[in-house]
């Protein structure tokens, strides 16, 4: 069965999204996530702003489109989605199903026990 993802990028500093050295590792660990799987990315979303604040407006664009399309948020890392256990915990809650690559196993259980 297809499964629909959302990928959602994020680099701290203009520096970092000018050189694309932080969103091509991320674009890399996403990708080898994917490969093999029987998947669709329905929607992509990069952000340049700290993993603290609350207001990203590519986020909530991608949050949106994952319910909209009963999709997967996909990152890279944990802290590519937030560094705000608070954020992370109300991410948890709003029902959303997200996947870190960088801890695949992790579900919204144990996932809420580190926020």
């Amino acid at each position: 069965m297809m499964k629909n993802y959302v990928i959602y990028k994020r680099v701290s500093t203009r520096r970092q999204g000018d050189s694309g050295l932080g969103l091509e590792a991320q674009q890399t660990a996403v990708e080898a996530f994917l490969k093999g799987k029987d998947s669709e990315v329905v929607g992509e979303f990069v952000e340049i702003e700290s993993g603290r604040k609350k207001d990203r407006p590519e986020l909530i664009k991608a949050l949106a489109l994952c319910k909209a399309e009963n999709a997967t948020l996909i990152v890279a890392r944990t802290d590519r989605l937030s560094r705000n256990v608070h954020f992370l915990s109300g991410l948890l809650e709003q029902k959303i199903e997200f996947i870190a690559c960088d801890n695949p196993s992790a579900n919204n259980f144990t996932l809420h026990i580190m926020a």
